[in-house]
This record gives structure tokens, C-alpha cells and sequence, in this order.
């Protein structure tokens, strides 16, 4: 199982947290820097991985309200894609 470890600290704006989640998750060009996008590749995995969050505080004081949402994409994601494991910490 692949293991990828995202730091909240390092996601300060909107943009620059979907070009972080795109580098460190290898997704395509085509992803699209939003919510929808993240959901509909994170819900099309097809290798298990287990994504592991930490410094979450920082996240949701930096994205207020879009990382609570962002957090939330990745907790139904998990819960429609049994090969994804998320875990903050």
C-alpha cells in the first residue's frame, strides 16, 4: 500500500493547496483545482493508498470553511473507495 503524507501547513490558499494535493497525489494535467475534481480522481483510485493529514489545525485556520470541505472530500471519498484509507493526525 502506497502511503502519502499531506502537511496542512503547507496548504495557505486555495490554489496553492489543490497545486500541493495535485504534486504529492500525482494527479494529471487535467485536474481541475477544485473540490468536484479532487472527488471524482480521489473516488477513481484503483490502488490502495492510505493518505494520512497532519497539521490539520493549520489547514482549517488557513481555508477556514473550504478546508473543512476539503477534509470532508476526503473522508466520502474514503467511505465510497475502499482502496483509500485517510487519517488525520
Amino acid at each position: 500500500m502506497k502511503i502519502t503524507i499531506l502537511n496542512g501547513k503547507r496548504m495557505r490558499y486555495n490554489k496553492s493547496a489543490h497545486d500541493y494535493l495535485k504534486r504529492k497525489l500525482h494527479f494529471p494535467d487535467y485536474y481541475g483545482n477544485n473540490l468536484d475534481a479532487l472527488w471524482d480522481l480521489l473516488t477513481t483510485i484503483s490502488s490502495p493508498i492510505e493518505i494520512i493529514l497532519l497539521n490539520s489545525g493549520a489547514l482549517y485556520e488557513n481555508l477556514g470553511d473550504y478546508g473543512r470541505e476539503l477534509v470532508k472530500v476526503f473522508e466520502d471519498a474514503m467511505d465510497e473507495n475502499a482502496n483509500i484509507i485517510f487519517r488525520e493526525i
